[in-house]
């Protein structure tokens, strides 16, 4: 971004403040203390509807319909209807709601009455219920939580899963698909029925910053989901922490279109409240960033101009490759935008510049474009970077009120993390919410990370992989597994998403690579009448993508840096194995877990196999 105008948009003016301790650990800081903040949630909604009444909150379609909206003032007549159903059916932080259901209007203002009256709810993965044969991670859910009540979409697609893992005796709502056959069964529309009471205005009245919002499941990938607590006080003080950053926030509600799934926290607590706490509107887009899905999202951006925009870095790969050829796509984009994140994974160079590239040729400058870190744990924003940078990764400084303490580890700084925003702990696990925390009450997130410029915390950090993922070769060299897989993807040009990186105690590394379909069918010219099979196979496939495996190891600095040898997979990563999220992260560890005997093919040099330059092994 060096040399070029970037868009004048109002972010934050931190000072950063820091001590170097005896034993080598950093402690950060910011100066400037974080602002006030409201006890609850529903206290900004209930604000915007007082000051905004007709303004749009939420707006959903299918496929390109109209839009059906919904204002502050309707959405709070709404809330305060579920709330009250709710109360009578006798629900509470001991016996939750869980949403089993897609994003949608009415996942959001079941949620939003839940919490109005101090009533917990959590958002699971629709895919749980659909793709797992056992729903063995519902029955985990269900014995952690011990729900009151299930919300679902279609309750006929979601029965199986509801009677098996919930029991068929538990309370069911849905929206459609109502069945006459079962007990305890109630519609969204019978729900909106209910006339509320003044137990509403008591129960809201009682909550407070220590009373629990919602619980939000990490993935599962090493295990059972785990019930990570949200608090009002997470919540809310990461919306002023947020606001903070995206200073124009203050001044100019922001309108979101994202895709991104409310049962993880990037999008279920960053994107939703975002759009409460600033009184703002949240177009939900029903794509994905999938070949089958995308064409919805472009649909939706050439109908609507978002100000801040989400996306993981695959997800902007699609969009790239549309705005190319779609002039009134890419207007429309960016005319009004002032602020661009990826998360997710880490972003290729090519993608970085490329979306430079596409403001610049639209709108005649750069939308800043940025990136941070945190976890369902911290609710999530604890660092962001909003300096311009040339290259993708720099997650910035902590936000107000965050505390980051970096300890040296295996040459290292493992980040850890205090502040209002983060979890107590995880629900009716008192063990895992000790191992959680340090002995000064730091959270141990589970990444490394690495001073930007040396020893100046005010410069940021970059990503400097997680630590359960980071493994030693044979030779007992310690890999940087997340460092690798960003920067093996970005050095083959987006002909691959993603990798795994192997290797673990053996002479060298490899990596199983996910490829990007799209881009390696458009080497051959497009390739319809080919599997994807046959087009991994293909004699000019396979010789890209050994040439790129050739320029990676010519720029590689030693062993733990240089894969020799690389697998394209074919057989998606499995999601009711953990191998991969719903928002499209992978699992390390899930995958080599699952797919040791690619692994071992790997290494066996079967067919399939490409393995370029083993003169450089040394």
């Amino acid at each position: 971004m060096a040399g070029k105008a970037v868009r004048d948009v109002k972010l934050w003016s931190p000072t950063v403040r820091w001590e170097e301790r005896p034993n080598g650990e950093f402690v950060i800081w910011r100066e400037d203390p974080l602002g006030p903040y409201p006890d609850k949630m529903n206290e900004r909604l209930l604000h915007w509807a007082r000051v905004a009444p007709d303004r749009t909150w939420m707006a959903d379609r299918e496929g390109t319909g109209e839009w059906r909206k919904v204002s502050y003032r309707e959405a709070v007549d709404a809330v305060e209807r579920i709330a009250q159903f709710l109360l009578d059916l006798g629900l509470s932080a001991e016996n939750p709601l869980v949403i089993l259901s897609e994003n949608s209007i009415e996942h959001a203002l079941m949620a939003l009455g839940a919490q109005h009256v101090g009533i917990p709810s959590a958002a699971v993965a629709p895919t749980y219920a659909t793709i797992s044969a056992d729903f063995g991670k519902l029955h985990d859910i269900a014995r952690q939580i011990t729900p009151g009540l299930v919300f679902a979409d279609d309750a006929a697609a979601f029965r199986k899963a509801v009677d098996t893992a919930f029991g068929a005796d538990i309370p069911f709502a849905a929206m459609r698909n109502i069945p006459d056959d079962r007990a305890q069964m109630f519609s969204f529309d019978e729900i909106l029925k209910t006339k509320p009471t003044d137990a509403v205005t008591a129960a809201f009245d009682a909550v407070g910053p220590d009373t629990v919002a919602k619980f939000l499941f990490t993935s599962g990938t090493t295990g059972s989901p785990k019930a990570v607590i949200q608090t009002q006080r997470m919540l809310c003080s990461n919306q002023e922490q947020v606001a903070d950053c995206y200073a124009y926030f203050r001044d100019e509600p922001p309108i979101l279109v994202d895709w991104a799934p409310w049962n993880h926290t990037a999008a279920g607590s960053k994107c939703f409240n975002l759009v409460i706490y600033n009184g703002g509107t949240y177009y939900i887009d029903r794509g994905k960033p999938s070949p089958a899905l995308i064409g919805q999202t472009i649909a939706n951006l050439r109908d609507v101009a978002p100000t801040w925009y989400f996306n993981v870095p695959a997800g902007y790969e699609m969009l790239i490759q549309a705005m190319r050829e779609d002039e009134a796509l890419r207007k429309n984009f960016f005319k009004d935008l002032k602020m661009l994140m990826y998360a997710g994974a880490g972003m290729a160079q090519h993608t970085w510049d490329a979306l430079l590239e596409l403001s610049e040729m639209t709108i005649g400058e750069h939308v800043p474009l940025a990136t941070g870190i945190g976890s369902t744990e911290t609710a999530p924003f604890a660092l962001f970077c909003t300096d311009p940078q040339d290259k993708p990764g720099n997650i910035g400084i902590p936000g107000q009120g965050v505390i980051m303490k970096l300890v040296p580890i295996d040459e290292k700084y493992e980040l850890r993390l205090k502040g209002p925003n983060v979890t107590p702990g995880y629900w009716r696990n008192e063990k895992l919410t000790r191992e959680a925390f340090d002995d000064e009450g730091f959270y141990r997130i589970g990444d490394a990370v690495k001073f930007a410029v040396p020893y100046d915390p005010r410069q940021g950090f970059y990503f400097d992989g997680r630590i359960a993922e980071n493994f030693k070769l044979q030779t007992g060299t310690w890999v940087a597994v997340g460092v690798l897989r960003a920067q093996i993807v970005n050095q083959f040009g987006g002909l691959i998403r993603d990798a795994v990186i192997t290797g673990e105690n053996r002479a060298e590394l490899g990596a199983l690579a996910v490829p990007f379909m799209p881009a390696l069918r458009k080497l051959l010219g497009g390739a319809d009448d080919l599997t994807d099979e046959q087009v991994v196979a293909h004699p000019q496939v396979r010789a890209a993508i050994a040439e790129r495996l050739k320029e990676h190891q010519a720029q590689s600095s030693g062993s733990a840096t240089r894969v020799m040898r690389i697998m394209l997979m074919t057989d998606p990563l499995r999601f009711e194995k953990g191998e991969i999220t719903d928002k499209g992260s992978i699992n390390q560890r899930a995958v080599l877990a699952h797919r040791g005997d690619l692994v071992e093919a790997l290494y066996a040099d079967v067919q399939g196999v490409i393995k370029v330059g083993k003169e450089l092994a040394a």
